[in-house]
């Protein structure tokens, strides 16, 4: 599985770890991704969602409906 949030659409970051000496390896940060479930009332069933942290935040201020509604418009299954 892919570290994406369904949400916001965020994406590890790409960059070089830099020890002591300035020695330098590969190394990617992770967002902060959630597997959480939501009740739909439009779908009348639970939606199972992996979400950022960032994306909780979303769709306590827009709302699950609107968040899902935008999933569907862009073809993700739910």
């Amino acid at each position: 599985m892919s570290a994406v949030c369904q949400v916001t659409g965020r994406k590890p970051g790409y960059g070089k770890q830099v020890s002591h000496s300035h020695r330098r390896t590969s190394r990617r940060w992770e967002p902060n991704l959630q597997t959480r479930r939501y009740y739909v009332a439009s779908l009348g069933r639970v939606v199972r969602l992996k979400v950022s942290a960032k994306g909780m935040k979303t769709i306590d201020k827009r709302g699950i409906e609107s968040v899902v509604a935008e999933l569907k418009a862009k073809g993700v299954k739910l």
